[in-house]
């Protein structure tokens, strides 16, 4: 194993100190032998402190090469909760109604069998996997989401980890039998030596074209399927329908999704802003909803539904606020959401609750009713089969 020297210059050094080098180096050693031993790759990953202010959205969208793949999750009122990842050692994906399970599977065994430090420090510090789901079993039916799969994690080279003002970064490896310790070592530091601490780039105020926004089906193609969806309502055969419909703004120049995360966390600080890369597309948005949080055999989630907007007037958006925790249709709107979801956890569970009453639950343009239920589960069960 080769040996490093103590403030030896290494590309990346900014991000790991002498110690971390010395215990990323040992690591790998660890995970080279297993890797000739079994003769299939070993996973090594080690978590240092960066003792400065770190952005690890701005780090991860300024750093990101070409068709990578990156990810980034904040809700910047929360502490400034932040989790930032670049690359792929490892992609989990599957597709089917039974794509949940089998990435869920494929996760424990890897997180079992890998070489890491204990988890210590703001959420998302040490080995994670990040990505996401469709709705759909087999996936969306567009061009659009193509690179996406139905089911999709990926196992970053480093993400950032931030949480009231503390960051942890972590560095991922996959080491195969016929590697050295040396060359995986300059594969890291070449890639911790490109992380950039520039600021996200702001939106063109004055962009030279004119957006479009467009939208392939009429109005009234929408306005038919609302009606259609009341009549099933009203006839029994369903309790609450949500309708979607495609929206497509074109713009003269290519969208940086950098600016638009920029724009999200700065208009909702309130919402999870997130992005998922997949080659050149980008999933990005800002939810205030959280589907699901396990902590050990406890499990939180939210019954979000029933929604209204907001106003400038403190006044009128105060009487907006008390006439949707006074609406008969949106609280049993609600109701329903929270009877699906406590179903839903109940065979997982010990106990179920749920609030008895809905609280208001405001961003920027629009304040929703917002039931929080708790679950002690029966066993340690990830978010992902949840």
């Amino acid at each position: 194993m080769a040996e490093l020297e103590v403030g030896a210059p290494r590309a990346g050094a900014g991000w790991l100190d002498g110690d971390g080098w010395r215990r990323l180096e040992r690591r790998l050693g660890f995970a080279l032998r297993r890797a000739r031993a079994s003769g299939a790759p070993a996973l090594a990953s080690i978590t240092a402190r960066i003792d400065r202010a770190v952005d690890p959205t701005a780090v991860v969208a300024a750093s990101r090469r070409p068709g990578e793949r990156w990810f980034c999750f904040e809700q910047p009122e929360r502490e400034g909760s932040a989790l930032a990842a670049l690359g792929c050692v490892r992609a989990l994906e599957a597709r089917g109604p039974d794509r949940f399970a089998a990435v869920a599977r494929r996760w424990r065994s890897l997180a079992a069998a890998a070489l890491t430090d204990e988890a210590d420090g703001p959420p998302g510090s040490g080995l994670v996997a990040v990505g996401g789901f469709a709705f759909a079993p087999d996936g969306a039916d567009s061009a659009r989401w193509e690179g996406f799969a139905p089911a999709s994690l990926v196992v970053p080279e480093v993400s950032l980890a931030r949480r009231a003002g503390v960051v942890n970064v972590t560095v991922n490896a996959e080491v195969a039998p016929d590697d050295t310790v040396d060359d995986v070592l300059g594969r890291l530091g070449r890639r911790l030596g490109e992380l950039r601490t520039a600021p996200l780039p702001l939106l063109d105020p004055a962009p030279a074209g004119t957006s479009k926004v467009l939208s392939p089906l009429p109005p009234s193609h929408y306005e038919e399927a609302v009606a259609r969806a009341v009549q099933r309502i009203r006839a029994g055969e369903l309790e609450k329908i949500v309708l979607a419909r495609d929206v497509e703004v074109r713009a003269p120049g290519d969208h940086d999704p950098a600016a638009v995360l920029g724009v999200l966390r700065e208009a909702f600080p309130a919402c999870y802003v997130f992005a998922v890369g997949r080659g050149a597309a980008t999933f990005i948005a800002a939810s205030p909803e959280l589907l699901v949080r396990t902590e050990g055999q406890r499990a939180s989630t939210v019954a979000l539904a029933g929604s209204i907007r907001r106003s400038a007037d403190p006044a009128v958006d105060d009487h907006l606020g008390e006439q949707l925790l006074h609406s008969d249709k949106d609280r049993e709107e609600n109701e329903i959401v929270a009877r699906r979801i406590t179903r839903a956890l109940a065979p997982h569970a010990v106990w179920v609750t749920a609030a008895p009453d809905p609280v208001l639950v405001r961003v920027a343009n629009i304040q929703h009713l917002a039931r929080p239920i708790r679950a002690q589960l029966a066993s340690p069960v990830g978010a992902v089969e949840l």
